[in-house]
């Protein structure tokens, strides 16, 4: 028994650094990805290409989430007239719990569904595993930013939208 759990150990670290290198990087791409809106309508990471775009993983059952929807608001506020958007991507697997979350923050960004929890597909291909996870990508695409925060984002935004 105790020959099999090195193998075993071996194979688990394998795949726990396969998984690192999955997850996307600044400097990257942003993957495609498309998903359901509130309303059923595919909403595709391609089409808010020329503005500067958060993209924020999130859940209405995370408490940090939650806790920074408000930091969230402020900065669409502050500069969604300027060309910046943010795509919410949301991996609650209930539709009802999630649209009364957005309603409840005053989320008035772009809101996306992924139902598979920890299992959905744009988790995977960003590699997040865990939340609230963000990219901050510009205007060509490329992710510039990955989970920033407070001031560093703000000016990390203010930036993107002069280039």
């Amino acid at each position: 028994m105790l020959q099999m759990k090195k193998p075993l150990l071996f194979l688990m670290l394998i795949l726990a650094g396969i998984a690192v290198q999955a997850q996307v990087k600044k400097g990257q791409l942003a993957p495609a990805i498309m998903l359901p809106d509130m309303e059923g309508q595919p909403v595709s990471l391609d089409s808010l290409r020329g503005k500067v775009v958060l993209l924020d993983f999130w859940a209405s059952w995370c408490g940090p989430c939650r806790a920074n929807n408000p930091n969230l608001v402020m900065l669409y506020d502050k500069f969604r007239g300027k060309g910046f958007e943010i795509l919410g991507v949301s991996i609650d697997k209930s539709k009802a719990d999630w649209k009364k979350a957005i309603e409840k923050d005053g989320l008035s960004w772009l809101q996306v569904l992924d139902p598979g929890g920890w299992n959905a597909q744009s988790t995977e291909v960003y590699g997040v595993d865990a939340i609230p996870a963000s990219f901050l990508i510009d205007k060509k695409g490329v992710i510039r930013g990955v989970n920033l925060d407070g001031r560093e984002l703000e000016a990390s935004i203010r930036k993107l939208l002069t280039q």
